[in-house]
This record gives C-alpha cells, sequence and structure tokens, in this order.
C-alpha cells in the first residue's frame, strides 16, 4: 500500500469546529421558527455548504430561510470561531511529520478556511494547498472536490488518501477512487455523530495520536524522535 498525497478535510479534522456550527445555526434556526434538534443537524447540515443545507431545510420545513439569514449566520459563526476555535488536538505534530505532499479539501467558504487557519494556528502548513467546493460544480457527496484537489498536486486518484469525518465526506472520496479513513476525533462524534452501516472505510482513528502512528506504520510521517 502506498499513497503520493494525504488529503484532509477540515472542519472535524484539522480543526474541531463542527459542534461550535451546530450550536450556531441550531440557535439561529430556532430564533427564526425553524427548530433544529442535535440529531437533524447531523443527518441534514454536518459536512454540507450553506447551499446544500439551505436546500436542506426547505426540503425539511417546506419554506426558505430568509433572504438575510446566510450573511447574520456567517457573521455570527465567525465571531464564535474567532473566539473559540481549536486546532484538532495533536494536528501540528502530524503534519509536520508528514513526509509526503498533503492538501486540503473543504466544504468550507474561502473566507471561513482563511479563518478556521488563522485562528488555528494552521495556515502555515496549507499555503497554496487549500481547495474549497467553490471551484467545482458539485460539492460532496460527489467526488468532484476530491478530483480537483489531487489534479492540482497532479497525483492520480488511486494514489490519494482522504481523512474525513462526515458521511458526506467520506462518500466523496470512496466515489473518487481514492482511500478513505475515518476521523472520529472530533467533539461532534463523541457527542453521537456514527457513520451510517453501508459507509465503510478502511480504517477508523480514534484521534491524532493515532492517525500519527498509522502514517509512521506506512512510512508516510517520520519518527517524532528522529534527527
Amino acid at each position: 500500500m502506498g499513497f503520493d498525497l494525504v488529503i484532509f478535510d477540515c472542519d472535524g479534522v484539522l480543526v474541531d469546529s463542527e459542534m461550535l456550527s451546530a450550536g450556531v445555526l441550531m440557535a439561529m434556526m430556532t430564533e427564526e421558527g425553524f427548530p433544529l434538534s442535535e440529531e437533524a443537524f447531523r443527518a441534514d447540515f454536518l459536512g454540507r455548504s450553506f447551499a446544500a443545507a439551505a436546500l436542506r431545510a426547505r426540503e425539511r420545513f417546506g419554506r426558505p430561510l430568509p433572504e438575510d439569514f446566510e450573511s447574520r449566520y456567517r457573521d455570527r459563526l465567525f465571531a464564535r470561531l474567532e473566539a473559540e476555535l481549536k486546532p484538532m488536538e495533536g494536528v501540528a505534530e502530524v503534519l509536520s511529520e508528514l513526509r509526503v505532499p498533503f492538501c486540503l479539501a473543504t466544504s468550507s467558504s474561502p473566507r471561513r478556511l482563511a479563518l478556521s487557519l488563522r485562528s488555528s494556528g494552521l495556515a502555515r502548513f496549507f499555503e497554496g494547498r487549500c481547495f474549497t467546493a467553490s471551484e467545482v460544480p458539485k460539492g460532496k457527496p460527489a467526488p468532484d472536490l476530491f478530483l480537483h484537489a489531487a489534479a492540482k498536486m497532479n497525483v492520480a486518484p488511486g494514489r490519494c488518501l482522504v481523512i474525513e469525518d462526515s458521511e458526506l465526506g467520506v462518500r466523496a472520496g470512496l466515489a473518487a477512487g481514492m482511500e478513505v479513513w475515518h476521523f472520529a476525533g472530533g467533539c461532534h462524534v463523541r457527542a453521537g455523530y456514527r457513520l451510517p452501516d453501508e459507509v465503510i472505510t478502511r480504517r477508523a482513528v480514534p484521534g491524532m495520536a493515532e492517525l500519527g502512528q498509522a502514517f509512521r506504520e506506512l512510512g508516510l510521517s517520520s519518527s517524532p524522535h528522529s534527527p
């Protein structure tokens, strides 16, 4: 088994953001008369772009979100991310030890991604290697974003390893013909998020320490004690 590129999702993998997003969205939707439970958030919104989430809201409630909802949501969310967002514990060490090229591919908007990387201190690892759903016709679970990232990094899809936390991301990676590992170290997983039984990955890793060890076992990373 060998890989020439590791593709990371951002939210729920590199940064522990999903429960922050859930809290803001659920509060705002309740204020607007769209009561949303954590279970509904996980089913209809986790891992989706805002456009896809808004479509799901319309299907679920039978009416659209207010026209200014997205801008108000982003303002409130970004303020919370700026104040509270943390990198996933141990992620900087994992990234520092990687010996193969890596990049990120996310459903987040470019503005949110920039804020997430800046606030978490991870921007230095991904300069020039960030790809968002705004760059492709279809977001996750379509394979477009991962195929786009692989093409930009000049790596064949079959030589890519995807690290994802959400059902949609896992489905996208599998549809792209890539190996996918499920990262289960985010607070939303500890709060009860699970992949559907039919969505199967090659490996599940419970945290960054385990991910780093798996990389070392495959020769993708150097030992933290190497000179």
